[in-house]
């Protein structure tokens, strides 16, 4: 049985940007991230969730494992649970991208960091 300890509408502000729960259901939490021009997420992986993103608007330097991706929008990517990931945004307009999260456990603490611009663990 999954346990998603996400609800729908949720939110939450970040130094890099935003972040809106849009959906939910076993196994599946859909996102909403906004990233303002400048701001970076963690170099982070989880143990318990793979991730799908799909760039809605701007352009997102995306780390993945060794890769480094440059994606616009209608582009993807795909997250492998336990794999090293980040996404910035290098440019002048917001990066806007839907996350779709799988997985047997869904929340916001499965979150092991490894480098972070604002200084979080």
């Amino acid at each position: 049985m999954s346990e998603v300890l996400y609800t729908r509408g949720e939110a939450d502000d970040r130094p890099w940007g935003r972040w809106e729960v849009l959906d939910v259901g076993p196994g599946f939490c859909v996102k909403r991230i906004t990233v303002n021009p400048g701001g970076c997420l963690s170099l982070q992986l989880h143990h318990h969730r793979a991730e799908h993103w799909v760039i809605a608007a701007g352009t997102a330097h995306v780390t993945r494992g060794d890769e480094i991706l440059e994606l616009g929008p209608d582009s993807h990517v795909y997250l492998p649970l336990g794999i090293k990931h980040r996404i910035e945004n290098r440019g002048h307009e917001v990066v806007i991208f839907i996350e779709v999260q799988t997985g047997e456990k869904l929340d916001e603490n499965d979150i092991v960091r490894f480098e972070d611009s604002y200084g979080r663990s």
